[in-house]
């Protein structure tokens, strides 16, 4: 295989590009070489060696633990429960959570084998202490809804508050457009004006 089939091979293996795509961006890589390609395959080289998972929350970081959790600003009495840390970047960017995270590394599904063991669970648990408000920022999927239904049951007892995200009607949202699910989690988690 040549470098070139080498290189599209490896970018049709990103999320959202598929062999074209992938030739496309090769061929666009190649045509910049000095101003774009280089410049890449140097940072990177750099972020697989200097980039790490904290040891802690599981966030990605060049320190550790992560900037996060070495926060003292943060607040340390609620942990929000993420299935990876794109789902931690997305609330990250709201700056409406001032807490701490836990990313799980995925949801429990027992279709794709993956079972407690699987996730850090454990370590989640082992982070836990009474008083803290444990918040499950799980997908409204079977496999989310199984995953924070398992964690709620393994916290119970232990003296920690759990909520989890509201559902139901996105901003700007139209119900004509909306699918009967949510529409009725809407509905279920109403509250007064």
């Amino acid at each position: 295989m040549s470098e070139l089939d080498a290189l599209i091979e490896l970018l049709a293996k990103l999320p959202g590009l598929g062999p074209r795509s992938a030739r496309r961006a090769a061929l666009y890589l190649l045509k910049r070489r000095e101003r774009l390609m280089e410049p890449l395959a140097a940072a990177l080289g750099e972020a697989a060696a200097a980039i790490r998972t904290c040891s802690l929350c599981g966030n990605l970081d060049t320190g550790e633990p992560c900037a996060i959790c070495r926060d003292p600003e943060r607040e340390a009495s609620a942990i929000c429960v993420v299935e990876d840390v794109a789902d931690l970047w997305a609330l990250e960017r709201t700056r409406a959570f001032r807490g701490r995270y836990h990313v799980l590394g995925g949801t429990l599904s027992a279709l794709d084998g993956v079972g407690p063991e699987d996730l850090t669970i454990a370590r989640l648990l082992s982070r836990l202490e009474r008083g803290q408000e444990l918040i499950l920022a799980l997908g409204a999927t079977v496999e989310g809804q199984t995953t924070a239904h398992y964690i709620a049951e393994r916290v119970a007892g232990m003296g920690v508050t759990v909520s989890r995200l509201a559902q139901g009607v996105p901003i700007g949202g139209e119900l004509d457009y909306l699918d009967d699910g949510t529409l009725t989690a809407a509905l279920k988690a109403r509250r007064a004006l």
